[in-house]
């Protein structure tokens, strides 16, 4: 076995049996002792991938200026909860708060609340957020937070949630597994047996006509559903940013290790494992908990929206030759519109109580499709 969580894993399945994709993905992120998160600052140049607040100082400055609007949409309440899922290093936060201070009164407003499970990140966003001069809240699941109006900020949250998967065969939707090979190590396999979960969820959905080999994914829907649940019943507005698509097949789990793709199954524990979200089913269930939710929109078009072109340009203004040009890469990184680029693969779905419009949305973006929840 090629970590220790490789060889609990192997332990477990000799005696239980394969696991589904979901169990796999929620030990590998989240097992006590050998977990992907338990262990590491897993961000920058030094670890294993990037987020959009580590590019620039822009990205949160924005998303900050959209969660006051927020607030102020919402009537201004006092106090009211400002919740990030899966916070990071905390510079996301840092960023915004920094630029709420153009209205003082938000500040004055809100009590901090992070949701993060890692303790290493959560000593790193201590720091972050105290030279800041913040003082947040940590809990590990977001139905601790207190009650409350809230604004909540999920910035690739959603993606790291364990998933189930079934491949199209002849006979039905068959559940991948992982498990062991002649040799002991870790594989994927189907259960011989079709899936009743997996054939209703084919059958309600907008592709029915699936080819063989194709792949449906399902998110764990617990977060969400809590998250939303809270929103429905006290008030307020969430803002989901993260790669991912408006429904679909797709085989999309996928494992980065030093800023490259690496097999999902070689290095347990040692590498971070995500699936691309489907926008689609989460706004499904806002709707379902009685909340509106709007888009997706694409990253590039939202952040343009809020005014990144303006602040870019702030920022450049009397600066050094090399400050300018980290702008504009940064500028260009949050905004290239390719199929890979960060502009367009990743995307904003903004939720929010009945009645409210959330910031750079249009009520025409109000999401309607139906899909099964």
């Amino acid at each position: 076995m090629t970590t220790p969580l490789a060889a609990e894993l192997a332990a477990l399945i000799a005696a239980e049996g394969p696991m589904p994709v979901s169990r796999f993905m929620a030990l590998a992120l989240g097992h006590p002792r050998h977990g992907y998160y338990m262990t590491r600052d897993p961000l920058g140049a030094a670890g294993d991938f990037t987020t959009a607040p580590e590019i620039s100082q822009m990205f949160g400055e924005l998303v900050g200026l959209w969660a006051v609007a927020a607030w102020q949409q919402m009537g201004a309440p006092v106090p009211f909860r400002l919740v990030e899922l899966g916070p990071g290093r905390g510079t996301l936060m840092a960023d915004a708060l920094r630029a709420a201070r153009l209205v003082p009164a938000f500040g004055a407003a809100l009590s901090l609340h992070l949701v993060e499970t890692s303790p290493v990140l959560r000593a790193t966003q201590a720091r972050t957020l105290a030279a800041s001069g913040a003082a947040p809240h940590c809990h590990d699941r977001v139905e601790e937070v207190p009650d409350g109006p809230a604004i909540v900020l999920a910035n690739e949250f959603f993606d790291a949630l364990p998933i189930d998967q079934y491949v199209r065969q002849a006979d039905g939707w068959h559940e991948r597994r992982v498990g062991l090979d002649a040799e002991g190590e870790l594989v994927f396999g189907l259960d011989p047996a079709p899936s009743r979960v997996a054939a209703a969820l084919a059958a309600a959905h907008p592709q029915r006509d699936a080819p063989a080999g194709a792949v449906l994914e399902r998110m764990e829907p617990g977060p969400a559903t809590a998250l939303f649940g809270r929103l429905a019943r006290q008030g307020g507005a969430a803002l989901v940013i993260d790669y991912g698509h408006r429904g679909g097949f797709g085989d999309t789990l996928q494992a980065m290790a030093r800023h490259h793709f690496v097999d999902p199954l070689a290095r347990p524990g040692e590498a971070d494992i995500t699936a691309h979200v489907d926008f689609a089913r989460l706004a499904r269930l806002a709707l379902d908990a009685g909340l509106t939710a709007f888009g997706p929109l694409d990253q590039g078009a939202f952040l343009l929206r809020l005014g990144l072109a303006p602040r870019a340009a702030r920022l450049k203004q009397d600066a050094a030759p090399e400050v300018q040009a980290a702008v504009d890469a940064a500028f260009a990184r949050l905004t290239a519109d390719t199929p890979t680029g960060m502009g367009r693969l990743f995307k904003v779905l903004a939720v929010a109580s009945p009645g409210l419009m959330p910031p750079a949305f249009d009520p025409a973006e109000a999401f309607a499709e139906e899909l099964p929840s």
